[in-house]
């Protein structure tokens, strides 16, 4: 078996046919690992006896001819989605000891179908970032070139699957966190719908647009694991009834149109990164699909948006974290101090930025002139995603305006928030989008992959998929 070009319809062919067991497969995973995560820090933590076990119950499945789409398949695990008696610290100091007291509800689905866990990955902690850098454990390192980041905060999910180290991982995606990173490693990285996929069990960071989707090497993985997970949950008050998926049919039989908000393209893109998006754009033409500019005019104001609600949400959810309830606690003669002390010690310097952003933006006087603004403008986001889905079947565009920086490239908080210009209007608006790999680009000397990003009107995840598998056959 090939790991590094291994997809999971190609595994799951393989087991059913008893080519090799998942057992087999799954030590083939823990052996790279055992080779390649000292250096990557893909993973902060490898479950080898665990994973063992659950191979050998997926083969007994498999025996049984009870196989499903993931049986026996090995995936790594972004460390904010709880698995129940595993630690979930979200690559913090605050929840370095927190042990899950229950699984994720996207875990519950995956253990049903007999997946293999390997591990929990590395993240910006609690998913602050773009780069991985922020992880209060150390960064991770890109596969493809180790002197630069593999994206956030979902890097480690990333670096696992394109290090060879996962047939497949779960990430959370709030402003771009799985498709940047999907991005800057040559994977598919796939957002789905707000509400789409259950948030119950994800440690939240901002509320209104956090959703789990997978990291995978193919459109079609992604569309196996997003078919695994996806679904009604009454846990999740924010969970999309099973009836609000969209239905392709009616797009068969008639051209399919893509909509290219050159405007918003203008400015701040690396030219080769346009010119392999130009590529993209003739080979959907040439497979018949009609390219038309649309305007989407609330666009450039997605980006100071969202770095509005996000922090907001951000400050609120991670209240909880005061020292006295759960996580880490710093001893003190007064309780206010008791506060200081464990958040100042428990919390890096990226969540306290944002902790004070969003406090600020929420705080009476600011309230009115920052985030009412900032949800009203994001009213206008989604109004215009809305208009645009009337014309076209699909919005495409650079998942990012470049490719992998360098450890330490992106040192001032503004120009690292800039990396996720292209990504956050779609949480904004909490419709479905996809990065698919469109080729590469030379820095240094090193060729280094950039992804093209699809988005589709809400609950229409069938059209990115179909759009995707077009673009991955350039």
């Amino acid at each position: 078996m090939n790991l590094e070009t291994l997809t999971i319809s190609e595994a799951r062919r393989a087991l059913d046919a008893k080519e090799y067991s998942a057992l087999e497969l799954t030590n083939a995973y823990l052996s790279e690992i055992a080779e390649k995560n000292p250096e990557i820090h893909a993973y902060l933590e490898v479950w080898e006896k665990t994973a063992r076990e659950e191979a050998k119950k997926a083969d007994d499945m498999i025996a049984r001819g009870e196989s499903q789409p993931l049986t026996g398949i090995p995936i790594a695990v972004k460390d904010n989605i709880l698995i129940e008696g595993r630690i979930a610290s979200s690559a913090s100091k605050m929840l370095e000891n927190y042990r899950a007291s229950y699984d994720a509800t996207v875990i519950k689905k995956l253990k049903e179908q007999g997946t293999v866990f390997l591990g929990r990955t590395n993240m910006d902690e609690f998913a602050m970032g773009s780069s991985t850098e922020n992880s209060a454990y150390g960064p991770s390192k890109n596969p493809i070139d180790l002197k630069r980041v593999p994206g956030g905060s979902s890097g480690g999910s990333a670096a696992a699957v394109a290090g060879g180290m996962a047939l497949a991982a779960l990430g959370s995606d709030t402003g771009g966190s799985i498709r940047q990173p999907a991005s800057l490693t040559g994977l598919v990285g796939l957002k789905p719908t707000y509400g789409a996929v259950s948030r119950f069990g994800l440690i939240a960071m901002g509320s209104s647009l956090d959703q789990i989707g997978p990291l995978t090497k193919t459109i079609e993985d992604a569309q196996i694991i997003f078919e695994a997970i996806r679904g009604n949950d009454k846990n999740d008050s924010t969970s999309l009834p099973d009836s609000s998926r969209s239905d392709l049919g009616n797009t068969k039989g008639r051209t399919l149109k893509i909509g290219i908000p050159r405007a918003f393209l203008a400015k701040g893109v690396d030219p080769d990164v346009l010119v392999n998006f130009e590529k993209v754009l003739a080979h959907l033409a040439q497979e018949g699909y009609e390219i038309k500019d649309i305007d989407l005019p609330s666009l450039p104001s997605a980006l100071a948006v969202y770095y509005i609600v996000m922090p907001a949400e951000s400050s609120t959810n991670l209240a909880r974290f005061d020292g006295i309830r759960y996580g880490l606690s710093v001893p003190a003669l007064a309780i206010q101090e008791v506060y200081a002390k464990t958040r100042g010690q428990g919390f890096g310097p990226e969540v306290r930025r944002r902790i004070l952003v969003g406090t600020f933006v929420l705080s009476s006087g600011y309230a009115d002139a920052y985030y009412r603004k900032a949800l009203a403008v994001r009213e206008i986001i989604r109004a215009d995603f809305a208009r645009a889905f009337e014309s076209v079947d699909a919005v495409v565009m650079p998942t990012c305006p470049a490719p992998a920086f360098t450890f330490g490239e992106k040192s001032n908080p503004l120009a690292m928030y800039a990396e996720d210009i292209f990504s956050v209007p779609a949480n904004l608006a909490g419709v479905p989008a996809i990065s698919v790999p469109m080729g590469t680009v030379v820095r240094d000397g090193v060729n280094l992959p950039v992804g093209s990003q699809i988005v589709a009107s809400h609950g229409n995840e069938e059209t990115l998929f179909k759009i995707g598998h077009d673009v991955e056959g350039e």
